[in-house]
């Protein structure tokens, strides 16, 4: 909570150095001094962090609701502010912009930035585990990437990360986008997969969960993080807020990590959270499942010696390479020169 100070009012002051004068004469001087000590007027500095996200407020980030729901932000002394955005690119433009400090995005949108000459500092890895997967009914017989030659395969668009990935698959066995027909289907793709409209879909895990929900049945499940395991979603900052905000920047992150590390032993107070913090969060129990999905997306083998936003930089130029061979990237931007564990490295 924000901690203040008590100001003496100046009347009342004038009114002590009044009666100090009438009863102790000479001795105004003392009185003055004293009222001196008591005359501080001081308020505890609060810094506005504002956090553009990929989403609207959303089940999948109970942890930053849960924080404000027990003052941890107050106590830091952070005014935070979310965001809302439309993918990770919507995310970038608004830290670019001046829209807002930090940014709640995936790799790829920072990669293409930084490659139109933005000059952008990752500093948190948030969720270090790839979520993407390529989902097949399994009376479809989809046993490998190979078997998806001259087929119809559902992505969200062609500018999101299930058509990114989907490249990922495809290439790592072999195979270009020419050698199947890929449809962009929308956020709700599962229904071409289910009316049998696509033999596969490109999705998230917490997509696949909802599905299974609206009777999705027995699939076939290829995840591309066995192929590259890119982070899902990082911190990103501009060079001039890392520069400028350090101090508040490390305050924010130490709320961030604290409340993933709340949310990880307490996943039902998050779900109880979401049900008025979240737009999609009306249904307690799924909100269970979506928590408990991204609590295991939230930490990694390595996080666990070195501490929750860990960032592997050796991972990270695997994906810039792994782009710039796909043709998502005409030119390497050297990601590791921009990725920082600074940060990070000052959490508790």
């Amino acid at each position: 909570m924000k901690q203040f100070v008590k100001k003496i009012s100046s009347t009342l002051l004038i009114t002590v150095l009044t009666l100090g004068l009438a009863a102790c004469g000479g001795e105004d001087k003392e009185v003055e001094e004293e009222g001196k000590g008591n005359e501080e007027v001081t308020e505890q500095q609060v810094d506005q962090i504002k956090m553009a996200s990929w989403s609207q407020p959303i089940t999948e980030q109970s942890n930053l609701y849960l924080a404000g729901e027990k003052g941890w932000f107050e106590e830091a002394d952070i005014d935070f502010e979310y965001i809302p955005g439309a993918g990770g690119g919507d995310a970038v433009r608004n830290i670019i912009a001046g829209n807002a400090d930090i940014a709640f995005a995936n790799v790829e949108a920072v990669l293409l930035a930084v490659e139109q000459g933005e000059e952008l500092r990752i500093i948190y890895n948030i969720y270090p585990e790839n979520v993407f997967n390529l989902i097949s009914l399994k009376e479809s017989n989809i046993e490998s990437v190979e078997d998806l030659r001259g087929k119809d395969i559902g992505v969200y668009s062609l500018s999101s990360g299930t058509y990114q990935n989907l490249l990922v698959l495809l290439y790592e066995a072999g195979i270009t986008k020419e050698d199947v027909n890929i449809i962009e289907t929308g956020v709700l793709n599962f229904g071409p997969l289910m009316n049998k409209q696509v033999v596969a879909t490109a999705a998230t895990d917490t997509g696949l969960f909802d599905a299974g929900h609206k009777g999705l049945g027995d699939v076939n499940i290829i995840e591309v993080k066995d192929v590259l395991n890119t982070p899902a979603d990082v911190f990103v900052v501009t060079e001039k807020t890392y520069q400028e905000k350090k101090d508040v920047l490390v305050r924010f992150l130490q709320v961030y990590r604290d409340s993933v590390a709340y949310t990880i032993e307490h996943p039902e107070e998050a779900a109880e959270v979401a049900v008025s913090a979240a737009i999609d969060g009306q249904d307690k129990e799924r909100n269970m499942g979506i928590i408990n999905i991204r609590n295991q997306t939230s930490i990694n083998e390595e996080m666990k010696e070195k501490g929750l936003g860990w960032l592997n930089k050796e991972i990270l130029k695997e994906v810039e390479e792994t782009y710039y061979h796909l043709g998502l990237l005409n030119e390497r931007v050297n990601i590791d020169q921009i990725t920082t564990n600074e940060l990070v490295e000052q959490l508790k």
